[in-house]
Protein backbone atom coordinates (compact mmCIF):
# COMPACT_ATOMS: atom_id res chain seq x y z
CA UNK A 1 0.00 0.00 0.00
CA UNK A 2 2.83 2.41 0.84
CA UNK A 3 4.50 1.76 -2.52
CA UNK A 4 1.19 2.26 -4.34
CA UNK A 5 0.57 5.56 -2.54
CA UNK A 6 4.05 6.82 -3.37
CA UNK A 7 4.13 5.70 -7.00
CA UNK A 8 0.54 6.00 -8.16
CA UNK A 9 -1.91 8.00 -6.07
CA UNK A 10 -0.35 11.48 -5.95
CA UNK A 11 0.65 11.64 -9.63
CA UNK A 12 -2.78 10.41 -10.72
CA UNK A 13 -4.56 12.90 -8.50
CA UNK A 14 -2.49 15.84 -9.66
CA UNK A 15 -3.07 14.82 -13.28
CA UNK A 16 -6.82 14.72 -12.71
CA UNK A 17 -6.76 18.09 -10.95
CA UNK A 18 -4.73 19.63 -13.79
CA UNK A 19 -7.21 18.45 -16.42
CA UNK A 20 -10.18 19.73 -14.41
CA UNK A 21 -8.43 23.06 -13.89
CA UNK A 22 -7.89 23.49 -17.62
CA UNK A 23 -11.62 23.21 -18.22
CA UNK A 24 -12.65 25.88 -15.71
CA UNK A 25 -9.81 28.42 -16.03
CA UNK A 26 -7.20 29.93 -13.67
CA UNK A 27 -9.58 31.24 -11.00
CA UNK A 28 -10.94 27.74 -10.33
CA UNK A 29 -7.79 25.83 -11.20
CA UNK A 30 -5.83 26.36 -7.99
CA UNK A 31 -9.01 26.20 -5.90
CA UNK A 32 -8.73 22.46 -6.48
CA UNK A 33 -5.60 22.46 -4.31
CA UNK A 34 -8.05 22.84 -1.43
CA UNK A 35 -8.62 19.15 -1.98
CA UNK A 36 -5.37 17.82 -0.51
CA UNK A 37 -4.21 15.88 -3.54
CA UNK A 38 -0.55 15.93 -2.51
CA UNK A 39 -0.59 16.23 1.27
CA UNK A 40 -3.34 13.68 1.97
CA UNK A 41 -1.41 10.75 0.46
CA UNK A 42 1.63 11.92 2.41
CA UNK A 43 -0.45 11.97 5.60
CA UNK A 44 -1.70 8.43 4.99
CA UNK A 45 1.82 7.18 4.32
CA UNK A 46 3.07 8.88 7.49
CA UNK A 47 0.33 7.11 9.46
CA UNK A 48 1.28 3.75 7.97
CA UNK A 49 5.01 4.26 8.45
CA UNK A 50 5.20 6.13 11.74
CA UNK A 51 1.90 5.63 13.56
CA UNK A 52 -1.38 7.50 14.00
CA UNK A 53 -0.08 9.95 16.62
CA UNK A 54 2.74 11.00 14.29
CA UNK A 55 0.27 11.61 11.47
CA UNK A 56 -2.09 13.56 13.76
CA UNK A 57 0.76 15.83 14.84
CA UNK A 58 1.82 16.21 11.22
CA UNK A 59 -1.76 17.23 10.38
CA UNK A 60 -1.44 20.05 12.89
CA UNK A 61 1.78 21.07 11.14
CA UNK A 62 -0.01 21.02 7.80
CA UNK A 63 -2.37 23.75 9.02
CA UNK A 64 0.73 25.84 9.53
CA UNK A 65 2.01 24.72 6.16
CA UNK A 66 -1.13 26.01 4.50
CA UNK A 67 -0.66 29.36 6.20
CA UNK A 68 2.82 29.39 4.64
CA UNK A 69 1.25 28.54 1.26
CA UNK A 70 -0.94 31.62 1.65
CA UNK A 71 2.19 33.71 2.20
CA UNK A 72 3.65 32.14 -0.94
CA UNK A 73 0.50 33.07 -2.85
CA UNK A 74 0.42 36.62 -1.47
CA UNK A 75 4.00 37.38 -2.50
CA UNK A 76 3.47 35.89 -5.96
CA UNK A 77 0.27 37.92 -6.40
CA UNK A 78 2.01 41.15 -5.35
CA UNK A 79 4.98 40.61 -7.65
CA UNK A 80 3.28 39.07 -10.69
CA UNK A 81 2.00 42.41 -11.96
CA UNK A 82 5.44 43.83 -12.74
CA UNK A 83 7.86 40.88 -12.62
CA UNK A 84 8.50 37.83 -14.82
CA UNK A 85 7.29 34.40 -13.71
CA UNK A 86 10.71 33.14 -12.65
CA UNK A 87 11.40 36.10 -10.35
CA UNK A 88 7.93 35.94 -8.83
CA UNK A 89 8.49 32.22 -8.23
CA UNK A 90 11.80 32.79 -6.46
CA UNK A 91 10.42 35.54 -4.24
CA UNK A 92 7.29 33.55 -3.41
CA UNK A 93 9.30 30.45 -2.52
CA UNK A 94 11.53 32.60 -0.33
CA UNK A 95 8.43 33.81 1.48
CA UNK A 96 7.24 30.22 1.91
CA UNK A 97 10.63 29.18 3.31
CA UNK A 98 10.74 32.09 5.75
CA UNK A 99 7.17 31.39 6.88
CA UNK A 100 7.99 27.71 7.32
CA UNK A 101 10.99 28.51 9.50
CA UNK A 102 8.91 30.89 11.62
CA UNK A 103 6.05 28.42 12.08
CA UNK A 104 8.38 25.53 12.87
CA UNK A 105 10.03 27.64 15.58
CA UNK A 106 6.82 27.72 17.62
CA UNK A 107 4.51 25.01 18.90
CA UNK A 108 0.81 25.78 18.60
CA UNK A 109 -2.17 23.71 19.64
CA UNK A 110 -5.02 22.93 17.24
CA UNK A 111 -7.34 25.89 17.89
CA UNK A 112 -4.69 28.67 17.70
CA UNK A 113 -3.25 27.15 14.53
CA UNK A 114 -6.70 26.96 12.96
CA UNK A 115 -7.54 30.52 14.01
CA UNK A 116 -4.34 31.93 12.50
CA UNK A 117 -4.87 30.09 9.20
CA UNK A 118 -8.51 31.17 8.86
CA UNK A 119 -7.67 34.77 9.79
CA UNK A 120 -4.98 34.90 7.09
CA UNK A 121 -7.30 33.40 4.47
CA UNK A 122 -10.20 35.75 5.22
CA UNK A 123 -7.98 38.85 5.25
CA UNK A 124 -6.32 37.97 1.95
CA UNK A 125 -9.62 37.01 0.31
CA UNK A 126 -11.05 40.34 1.42
CA UNK A 127 -8.23 42.49 0.00
CA UNK A 128 -7.45 40.53 -3.20
CA UNK A 129 -10.42 41.10 -5.52
CA UNK A 130 -11.78 38.56 -7.98
CA UNK A 131 -11.16 39.66 -11.58
CA UNK A 132 -12.24 38.30 -14.92
CA UNK A 133 -9.38 36.85 -16.95
CA UNK A 134 -9.52 36.44 -20.71
CA UNK A 135 -7.28 33.57 -21.80
CA UNK A 136 -5.93 33.86 -25.31
CA UNK A 137 -4.36 30.95 -27.16
CA UNK A 138 -4.52 28.53 -24.27
CA UNK A 139 -2.25 25.66 -25.27
CA UNK A 140 -0.27 23.11 -23.30
CA UNK A 141 2.93 21.38 -24.45
CA UNK A 142 2.91 17.58 -24.60
CA UNK A 143 5.27 17.30 -21.63
CA UNK A 144 3.20 19.52 -19.34
CA UNK A 145 1.10 16.83 -17.67
CA UNK A 146 3.91 14.25 -17.33
CA UNK A 147 6.14 16.90 -15.75
CA UNK A 148 3.50 17.67 -13.12
CA UNK A 149 3.04 13.98 -12.36
CA UNK A 150 6.76 13.35 -12.01
CA UNK A 151 7.13 16.39 -9.74
CA UNK A 152 4.37 15.09 -7.48
CA UNK A 153 5.93 11.63 -7.39
CA UNK A 154 9.41 12.90 -6.53
CA UNK A 155 8.15 15.21 -3.80
CA UNK A 156 5.87 12.63 -2.12
CA UNK A 157 8.54 9.92 -2.20
CA UNK A 158 11.22 12.30 -0.92
CA UNK A 159 9.20 13.71 1.94
CA UNK A 160 7.87 10.38 3.19
CA UNK A 161 11.37 8.91 3.08
CA UNK A 162 12.76 11.86 5.06
CA UNK A 163 9.90 12.01 7.59
CA UNK A 164 11.77 10.06 10.25
CA UNK A 165 14.46 12.74 10.27
CA UNK A 166 12.18 15.79 9.99
CA UNK A 167 9.74 14.96 12.78
CA UNK A 168 5.95 15.31 12.64
CA UNK A 169 5.56 19.10 12.71
CA UNK A 170 8.09 19.89 9.99
CA UNK A 171 6.87 16.93 7.92
CA UNK A 172 3.36 18.32 8.14
CA UNK A 173 4.42 21.86 7.24
CA UNK A 174 6.46 20.75 4.25
CA UNK A 175 3.71 18.41 3.02
CA UNK A 176 1.86 21.60 2.09
CA UNK A 177 4.75 22.75 -0.13
CA UNK A 178 3.05 24.50 -3.08
CA UNK A 179 4.15 22.11 -5.83
CA UNK A 180 0.81 22.33 -7.58
CA UNK A 181 0.38 26.06 -7.03
CA UNK A 182 3.91 26.86 -8.16
CA UNK A 183 3.65 24.88 -11.39
CA UNK A 184 0.21 26.21 -12.27
CA UNK A 185 1.08 29.81 -11.38
CA UNK A 186 4.34 29.80 -13.32
CA UNK A 187 2.70 28.33 -16.43
CA UNK A 188 -0.28 30.70 -16.22
CA UNK A 189 2.03 33.68 -15.71
CA UNK A 190 4.32 32.77 -18.60
CA UNK A 191 1.50 31.89 -21.02
CA UNK A 192 -1.31 34.30 -20.09
CA UNK A 193 0.20 37.07 -17.96
CA UNK A 194 0.33 38.12 -14.35
CA UNK A 195 -3.43 38.57 -13.90
CA UNK A 196 -4.06 34.91 -14.70
CA UNK A 197 -1.47 33.88 -12.12
CA UNK A 198 -2.96 36.24 -9.53
CA UNK A 199 -6.47 34.87 -9.93
CA UNK A 200 -5.18 31.33 -9.92
CA UNK A 201 -3.44 31.87 -6.59
CA UNK A 202 -6.45 33.69 -5.16
CA UNK A 203 -8.25 30.41 -5.76
CA UNK A 204 -5.45 28.64 -3.89
CA UNK A 205 -5.99 30.91 -0.89
CA UNK A 206 -9.73 30.26 -0.83
CA UNK A 207 -9.06 26.55 -1.21
CA UNK A 208 -7.42 26.72 2.22
CA UNK A 209 -10.86 26.23 3.77
CA UNK A 210 -10.88 22.70 2.40
CA UNK A 211 -7.37 22.05 3.72
CA UNK A 212 -8.45 23.34 7.14
CA UNK A 213 -11.51 21.10 7.20
CA UNK A 214 -9.48 18.06 6.23
CA UNK A 215 -6.60 18.44 8.66
CA UNK A 216 -8.60 19.66 11.64
CA UNK A 217 -10.57 16.41 11.32
CA UNK A 218 -7.35 14.36 11.18
CA UNK A 219 -5.62 16.16 14.05
CA UNK A 220 -8.70 16.00 16.26
CA UNK A 221 -10.19 12.57 15.56
CA UNK A 222 -7.40 10.31 14.33
CA UNK A 223 -5.81 9.82 17.79
CA UNK A 224 -9.25 9.42 19.40
CA UNK A 225 -10.63 6.80 17.03
CA UNK A 226 -7.39 5.07 16.03
CA UNK A 227 -8.92 4.37 12.61
CA UNK A 228 -7.77 5.31 9.12
CA UNK A 229 -11.45 5.57 8.15
CA UNK A 230 -11.26 9.09 9.61
CA UNK A 231 -9.59 10.06 6.34
CA UNK A 232 -12.91 9.47 4.59
CA UNK A 233 -14.69 11.82 7.00
CA UNK A 234 -11.88 14.35 6.54
CA UNK A 235 -12.34 14.16 2.77
CA UNK A 236 -16.05 14.88 3.17
CA UNK A 237 -15.20 17.88 5.36
CA UNK A 238 -12.86 19.19 2.67
CA UNK A 239 -15.55 18.81 0.01
CA UNK A 240 -18.13 20.61 2.15
CA UNK A 241 -15.77 23.49 2.98
CA UNK A 242 -14.67 23.97 -0.61
CA UNK A 243 -18.23 23.73 -1.88
CA UNK A 244 -18.96 26.84 0.17
CA UNK A 245 -15.80 28.69 -0.86
CA UNK A 246 -16.40 28.02 -4.57
CA UNK A 247 -19.00 30.76 -4.82
CA UNK A 248 -16.35 33.36 -3.87
CA UNK A 249 -13.89 32.30 -6.58
CA UNK A 250 -15.20 34.15 -9.62
CA UNK A 251 -16.24 37.83 -9.85
CA UNK A 252 -19.94 38.64 -9.55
Amino acid sequence: MIVALKLLLSPLLIAAASLIGRKWGPAVSCWFTGFPFISAPISIVLALQNGLDFSANAALGTLGGQACVCMFALVYILTAKNMPWWLSSILALTAFSASTAAWNAVSLSLLPALFILLAIVMLLARFIPAEKVQLIGATHPWWDLPARMVTALVFVAGLTSASRYLGPQLSGILSAFPVFGLILAAFAHAQHGGMAARQLLRGSILGSFGIAGFYVTIAWLLPVTGSLWIYLLAALMAVAANRISLRFITPK
